[in-house]
């Protein structure tokens, strides 16, 4: 990586919006530069002549020009065979795309010439600059060549920016920096000093991710080491806690592997900067046309059964939350466990200070979630959201602690994306979160509270029907007491929720802003999801449920949800686990759908030729009855009556 902090960087902008010359501001200090121009020749087109005569007269005379618009796979083929003491300037990707699009030029898989960009940007040892217009800000076209041209910049864009060390998007002349280098601030996390001519934020705290990338840094949000943040509006946030990596032990360790991969990312406010938390956010959507499309490609893979089934699912989300057509596997997985105990009749049946105990070994990298973390490379944080006061007789919290475990939720998950991370597994421990789940479903969904808490099993094994009986009292005495309340989330969360559905909510409003997908597993996630809902309705697009565990409240919140569990294990080896448990199979899904080359055409699905004669539908023949029976089909003549007949 060169001094300043990057080695591949992407400029984007708007027409006319200086993208350009800003892009050669940054090379300008190179001895040489290699300008590898894009477009087609303008033929009868003076204006686009005059255009492209301004950018060769601004070149100074050291640079050379190299012409790519008559093979589109050549740029790639530039760009990984340059040497490092070399500086390339690639301007631009739109033209790029318009030839990648001509028929006359166009090669037999586009998807797979972007690929081969992405790759070679990935691995290119030279210095390099790549400017691409933004059209992602304005109207969708009302032409099919033009949005056929927009969806393909879009997809080049985002394939690119993963790739690129920094991305920068030029808006009149002024450089904004979306994926900061070195010493440059994060775009969203504005400091006190915010302004036109602030000078970068500096690197705060670093959190480290496994298979993430090496130093992922986090923008200063916190004060000073060991002080909290403090909300604008409202009482301290809590101080992020530690992310550990579990080891699997020695006798079973295994090499995860991966590369590192940052998933797209939206620029928004965090939570310390005084983002207010309300109904109707507009968070952004998962890609609507690359799940249809990695469906569709699933369809033409070499395989020689039927395909992958229900996991066409796991392929589609895939593709709609990384916005392209052929996911990757996801390497870097954190799983966030919220603990938070809830006193009263809800907690019945919990031994005492059992939640404490999970959450420590979580913290040590001891127990079933730490163990199926090692085995999966995934980091794990535990997070402590506020104690719920009994919901029977009085809200769990006050606005003010709702308010604050929302923005810290918000906070956790962007981190999290800020340090690579690219899903989220949400999982919670704590006295009484299965019934107060309960309780937020009842109230949002119409439930009957007995037909939504599972049966009350003792750690030695036996139904306890009373603990069950005193669960559903409870919450059936906080929906009379709360009768008359509002039903909006904020308020909700502060009757009946409690601090870990809150955490847990705001961390699915932060994954859904920072376009972070995150798999759900047990009652406390799909209770989340159903109040995130009703905040921003394009959440539950970004949450993949792995099993419902055989849960009535969980089977119950993803009809709500319309999240189809991946598998019907009935696993229940606590919240999270069970996520943890099929994210193996969930890779190697993506892994394959990857990996596989396309049919041949012409070849059945067992790679031979089609037999126009198998094509034929065949006869039909109806078959022969075997042993004593009729031996027509057709139904025979009733018998004349006899007088016997009619004597009987």
């Amino acid at each position: 990586m060169s001094q300043d902090g990057w080695n591949t960087l992407l400029v984007l902008g708007g027409i006319r919006s200086g993208k350009s010359e800003f892009a050669e501001s940054l090379v300008a200090d190179a001895p040489t530069v290699r300008y590898l121009a894009t477009a087609a020749d303008p033929g009868d087109d003076p204006e686009w002549a005059a255009r492209l005569a301004a950018h060769r007269a601004r070149r100074p005379e050291t640079w050379s020009t190299e012409e790519t618009a008559t093979d589109p796979r050549r740029l790639a083929d530039v760009i990984s065979n340059a040497r490092p003491e070399e500086t390339l300037l690639v301007d631009d990707l739109g033209g790029w795309v318009t030839v990648l699009l001509d028929p006359a030029h166009q090669p037999a898989d586009d998807t797979a010439t972007v690929d081969e960009l992405a790759a070679a940007v990935r691995s290119c040892a030279a210095r390099l600059v790549l400017v691409s217009p933004e059209v992602g800000l304005s109207l969708v076209p009302t032409t099919p060549l033009g949005r056929a041209f927009t969806d393909a910049l879009g997809a080049v864009n985002r394939a690119v920016a993963d790739a690129c060390d920094t991305v920068v998007l030029v808006v009149a002349g002024q450089p904004c920096w979306l994926k900061p280098a070195v010493g440059q601030p994060a775009v969203g996390h504005p400091t006190q000093a915010d302004s036109a001519t602030a000078t970068p934020a500096p690197i705060a705290a670093t959190v480290s991710a496994q298979n993430g990338p090496t130093a992922a840094t986090v923008p200063a949000q916190a004060g000073p080491t060991g002080q909290s943040p403090v909300g604008p509006d409202g009482p301290p946030l809590p101080g992020s806690p530690p992310v550990t990596t579990p080891q699997v032990p020695a006798e079973t360790n295994s090499d995860v592997g991966g590369t590192g991969w940052t998933a797209p990312t939206m620029a928004l406010p965090a939570a310390a900067t005084g983002l207010v938390i309300q109904p109707g956010m507009e968070l952004p959507m998962p890609d609507e046309y690359t799940g249809p499309q990695a469906v569709e490609r699933l369809a033409g893979l070499d395989v020689p059964g039927t395909g992958l089934g229900a996991l066409e699912q796991v392929i589609s989300f895939a593709a709609a939350t990384q916005g392209t057509p052929t996911p990757t596997p996801w390497r870097s997985v954190r799983v966030l466990v919220v603990h938070g105990d809830h006193a009263g009749g809800v907690a019945a049946g919990t031994v005492t200070g059992e939640s404490d105990r999970r959450a420590e070994q979580a913290r040590a990298g001891q127990g079933v979630l730490a163990r199926l973390a090692a085995e999966s490379g995934a980091s794990l944080q535990v997070v402590d959201a506020p104690a719920a006061a009994p919901i029977e007789h009085g809200p769990a919290l006050d606005p003010e602690q709702v308010d604050s475990a929302l923005r810290y939720g918000w906070r956790l998950a962007e981190e999290a994306a800020d340090a690579g991370v690219q899903l989220l597994v949400l999982a919670a421990c704590g006295a009484g979160a299965e019934a107060t789940a309960a309780a937020v479903l009842a109230a949002t969904a119409g439930a009957e509270p007995p037909a939504v808490l599972a049966r009350v099993v003792t750690s030695g094994g036996e139904i306890d029907d009373v603990a069950w009986m005193a669960r559903c009292a409870a919450v059936r005495d906080a929906l009379h007491r709360t009768r008359r309340s509002s039903r909006d989330a904020a308020n909700v969360l502060a009757e009946l929720g409690g601090g870990d559905i809150a955490v847990a909510t705001g961390i699915l409003l932060g994954a859904t802003a920072r376009r972070l997908p995150v798999l759900l597993d047990g009652p406390v996630g799909v209770a989340s999801a159903l109040i995130s809902r009703d905040l921003a309705g394009q959440a539950r697009h970004w949450c993949l449920l792995a099993d419902d565990g055989g849960h009535p409240a969980v089977r119950l919140a993803a009809d709500v949800l319309g999240l189809d569990p991946l598998t019907q294990l009935r696993l229940d080896l606590g919240e999270g686990a069970n996520a943890l448990t099929l994210l193996p199979l969930l890779r190697s899904a993506l892994a394959l759908s990857a990996a596989l080359p396309t049919r041949p055409e012409g070849d059945d699905s067992e790679g031979g030729e089609v037999d126009p004669v198998e094509e034929a539908e065949p006869d039909f023949h109806e078959p022969e009855p075997e042993g004593p029976g009729p031996t027509t089909t057709t139904p025979a003549a009733e018998p004349a009556e006899t007088s016997a007949a009619r004597a009987g």
